[in-house]
């Protein structure tokens, strides 16, 4: 069973490329009396992190421990830069340049159409020996702070010592990701992992026409640049893992595809997180294409969030891997308490499920990490609800619970309140729906005495199990 870790001591160090990317949006009304081309009254303008950024920002957004060291000019989208890095929680280590502008990209943007695209760049090649030698000091310097590196090449000079970036951090045992630009991979010799996509590793390994030219050609690169693996993203078709424990093949997560920009920086930055984090290399790979299969679900360049993670893995288990025993949700619980995640906790009959009863769950989830819905079983509901109730059995109502995106797992219980199960489950938050008091509700006690809270959340108005029944009775038979 796939888990998502904590990323939080997970220590990450990106050198690369970075970029400014903005999007100025407005109106197209006419056509300029000064060439045949739109007038674009602008509105809005939007700035976001690109390039070796977007890659950090994809790592801080999961609560990794992330740094960035990379070039920028002296100029106002430099501070931009940095100030955006430092808004999202990225230490932004940045080496300034006087005579060259920061990356940037300006599209402007009219109805949902890209018209123009600006770039704004010189080559940041590091070719004087001031600038090669302040990068690689400021380098070596973070390296002590640092489980994983992670080189992003976008091809515009950052890296054009990569050869002694890598060389620097393999001496000391940490690991060093490369996401690859160009046709030149020899620079990138001895790294621990490279991520091209599949057109990128054609270019330079050969074409492929079936998974054994695949695989030849990917035992070949290996050996002739020396790496310990290679992961080949291929679209539709998932990504590859070749590495020297052999080969292993993940297929695609998403099942829909709205935009893949930006989806091979998540894929190298949760692989880096990953390996950070003590995962072994397949664990890391199969959390970064569930990642892919999010962002790519996603219009414009995304990230994603441990949240999202940890539901597409339980989503990956099936669909009855959220029903289960009391025992066995028992050790789920400890294990993610020994892991620092909050669980929320909440019961109830759901013999009819309304908007109502969905609107309540989601409100739940949202207070905590995972949700856990204690379902009563027939008998109970009977006692509580009178004879003619449930109308669904207790095996139609937790698999109905469990379908929902919002609700993690369903454990029934017997008795007419949950209050053995809630102290044997002990939930960092205990919810309940109505007009309840807190100090009201059945197994609160237990919680409050182990640290954790009890909340009442209102239900939505105009939707309830018994008036729906009622309407039912009502109804003409039109038969």
């Amino acid at each position: 069973m796939l888990t998502i870790p904590s990323f939080d001591n997970a220590r990450v160090l990106v050198v690369g490329d970075i970029m400014l990317d903005r999007y100025w949006y407005g109106d197209t009304g006419r056509i300029s009396p000064e060439a045949p081309v739109p007038v674009v009254r602008i509105a809005d303008e939007e700035r976001r992190l690109g390039g070796a950024a977007n890659v950090a920002l994809n790592l801080a957004r999961i609560g990794a421990d992330t740094r960035l060291i990379g070039v920028v000019g002296d100029d106002e989208p430099g501070e931009a830069t940095a100030a955006l890095l430092e808004r999202e929680g990225v230490t932004p280590d940045l080496l300034i340049s006087k005579s060259h502008p920061t990356i940037a990209k300006l599209r402007v943007m009219s109805r949902n159409q890209q018209l123009i695209r600006l770039d704004f760049e010189k080559s940041f090649a590091l070719d004087g020996a001031f600038a090669r030698d302040a990068f690689l000091t400021r380098y070596r310097a973070a390296l002590a702070d640092t489980d994983v590196v992670i080189c992003s090449d976008y091809g515009k000079g950052t890296l054009a010592d990569v050869e002694a970036i890598i060389a620097a951090a393999r001496e000391l045992g940490i690991p060093v990701l490369v996401d690859p630009k160009g046709s030149d991979w020899q620079r990138y010799t001895l790294a621990t992992m490279i991520t091209p996509n599949l057109h990128e590793f054609e270019v330079v390994a050969g074409t492929v026409t079936d998974d054994s030219s695949l695989q030849n050609n990917a035992d070949a690169l290996r050996e002739r640049l020396e790496v310990d693996s290679l992961l080949v993203t291929r679209s539709e078709k998932g990504m590859s893992l070749f590495s020297q424990a052999g080969h292993l093949h993940l297929p695609a997560q998403a099942q829909e595809v709205f935009d893949v920009t930006g989806a091979g920086d998540t894929v190298i930055a949760l692989l880096g997180a990953g390996l950070a984090a003590g995962l072994e290399l397949g664990d890391a790979a199969a959390i970064a294409n569930l990642g892919a299969g999010i962002v790519v679900a996603k219009l414009g360049t995304a990230t994603v969030t441990p949240a999202e993670l940890k539901r597409a893995a339980r989503n990956q288990r099936g669909s009855a891997a959220g029903l289960v025993d009391e025992d066995t949700l028992a050790g789920i619980v400890a294990d993610l308490r020994g892991r620092g995640e909050r669980v929320v906790m909440t019961n109830g009959c759901f013999d009819l499920l309304h908007p109502g009863h969905i609107a309540y769950l989601e409100a739940a989830r949202a207070l905590g990490d995972w949700l856990i819905v204690a379902v009563n079983d027939d008998a109970s509901v009977g006692r509580l609800k009178g004879p003619s109730r449930p109308l669904n059995d207790l095996e139609h109502r937790m698999q109905v619970l469990r379908g929902l995106s919002a609700v993690d797992w369903v454990v029934p219980f017997a008795e007419d309140t949950p209050e053995r199960v809630i102290c044997r489950l002990c939930p960092d938050v205990l919810v309940k729906g109505g007009d309840y008091k807190p100090d009201e509700i059945a197994g609160g006690d237990c919680v409050r005495a182990a640290g954790g809270e009890v909340r009442v959340l209102d239900f939505v108005d105009g939707y309830s199990t018994s008036a729906i029944i009622e309407r039912m009775n009502d109804a003409p038979d039109t038969d």
